[in-house]
């Protein structure tokens, strides 16, 4: 559970507006909320990896462009909110003038994703990222007013609509919330897209939710989370900076601790930097845990956040457990097998081509040789087919030449010790001797034997507690001419 411990945290909160850094990466999202407004700059360190560049070319109605060396996300900002009541809410994002030569230079656009229920556990970025979740709200129009956002342009009083490209309105339109509900916002500047320079802006919430109570609107308690929402990695992402300046105390910061719980357990077991300029930290993959930072303010208070932060890798296949083929259970049909990964994490499963379940149990499985594929739902990575096989008989053929079922054997038994199948007729005739391999084609002694049910007999060694015990399994099929 985060704490913040700040007893004078509204007077850090000054009324003219909140100074939060700039944060060019999704998952260190900053916390915001509709009681002041907030200043923040765009920077030019936009973090290339939140929209490949080689993959995501466009999201919602921002576009790459035609310079190879661009990309979706330069000179960034994001910022994640949460819906405090049911209403109504907008949001005015306004160009500031540079300091140097008191002139407005920013050419501000922005993306806004969402809504994204927290309790589901997805990881938000990631479907942001890949193309899979696209903004429900955005612009990039040349912004004559200075301004760009949702709602009511306050310079020419232009209602927001729908975007459409060459229709020079900056503002898109209101947006209906429910509470609880989080949101993105991506802010960029393309004006200044490759020269790195900082360009200061302000962020206002507006809207009836807003009018109402500034202090409800959005949920102000999630800026108590300011370093972030929890962030679920993959292994050699890119790192991850934790920022103690985005507390409520802002740059008055007398001292700052950061700690480790490698395990989650409660213990923070490692003492990871201390000291006045320690106002960041850097997570490295692959070092899951939680972090905790402590912030001693120049006005003797503390404040304290942490943030579990799990990285994840390529997944990988422990075993295919057969629960019930020819030989793991006395059940004829269905074969039922379960996938067990190696290691926990958000999984999902396919066999032989077929659709992606969540459960890795899988039910009325051929017989045979099969193939199992594991996706990470984070993104992480999919294994390549994995072969595994399954012990059991096809319940009839059809030896007619036509290329399809024409012969007959118990499939999977080159997984047994000295297997044997003798198949028979309905009299107890033996009527043939299988190996491994070989297969029957529906005759004895070179006459084509009629349409009827025979049976076989599958004999093998297995392997008890380091004894080979001897095993026999009976059962019938069928012979369709």
């Amino acid at each position: 559970m985060r704490a913040l411990f700040c007893a004078i945290c509204c007077f850090l909160l000054l009324s003219i507006g909140v100074n939060a850094q700039n944060s060019p990466d999704c998952r260190t999202a900053i916390p915001v909320c509709a009681d002041a407004p907030i200043l923040s700059t765009t920077d030019g360190s936009g973090d290339i990896d939140d929209f490949d560049p080689d993959v995501i070319t466009e999201t919602g109605c921002l576009e790459k462009g035609s310079v190879s060396s661009a990309n979706i996300e330069n000179n960034t900002s994001w910022y994640v909110f949460r819906a405090g009541t049911d209403g109504q809410i907008g949001f005015d994002i306004e160009a500031l003038p540079v300091i140097a030569n008191g002139i407005v230079t920013s050419e501000l656009d922005f993306a806004l994703y969402g809504p994204f229920d927290q309790t589901t556990g997805q990881n938000f970025c990631t479907i942001v990222g890949n193309g899979t979740a696209q903004p429900i709200r955005c612009n990039y129009e040349v912004n004559d007013t200075g301004f760009t956002g949702i709602g009511v342009n306050p310079v020419d009083g232009r209602l927001g609509a729908p975007f459409v490209v060459g229709s020079q309105n900056t503002y898109d339109e209101w947006l209906d919330v429910t509470a609880g509900e989080i949101y993105y916002l991506f802010i960029n500047n393309y004006n200044t897209n490759f020269n790195g320079d900082a360009e200061p802006f302000s962020l206002t919430f507006t809207g009836s939710s807003v009018d109402a109570d500034q202090n409800t609107a959005l949920d102000c308690t999630l800026r108590d989370e300011f370093l972030g929402l929890d962030i679920i990695a993959c292994e050699g992402d890119p790192d991850i900076v934790l920022s103690a300046l985005n507390s409520p105390a802002g740059p008055a910061v007398a001292n700052v601790t950061w700690e480790l719980d490698a395990d989650d357990d409660g213990t923070y077991e490692t003492v990871l930097a201390s000291g006045p300029t320690e106002t960041e930290f850097t997570v490295t993959s692959p070092n899951s845990g939680r972090y905790r930072v402590t912030i001693e303010t120049t006005l003797a208070t503390i404040i304290t956040d942490d943030i579990l932060i799990t990285f994840y890798g390529v997944p990988e296949l422990q075993e295919v457990r057969v629960i019930d083929d020819l030989v793991n259970s006395d059940q004829t049909d269905p074969y039922n097998i379960e996938i067990i990964p190696v290691g926990t994490g958000d999984y999902e499963y396919a066999i032989n081509d077929g659709e992606f379940q969540d459960d890795p149990l899988f039910f009325d499985v051929p017989p045979g040789v099969n193939t199992v594929i594991i996706n990470d739902k984070n993104g992480c990575g999919t294994t390549e087919p994995i072969e595994f096989l399954v012990v059991g008989y096809p319940k009839f053929f059809t030896p007619n030449g036509d290329g399809i079922h024409d012969n007959w054997n118990v499939l999977g038994v080159e997984v047994l010790t000295d297997p044997t199948v003798y198949i028979f007729d309905r009299y107890g005739k033996l009527l043939k001797e299988l190996g491994v391999g070989s297969a029957w084609d529906g005759t004895f002694n070179g006459r084509e034997l009629p349409s009827s049910d025979y049976w076989f007999r599958l004999d093998y060694d297995r392997d008890d507690a380091g004894v080979l015990v001897a095993r026999s399994v009976r059962r019938h099929f069928s012979l369709v001419r």
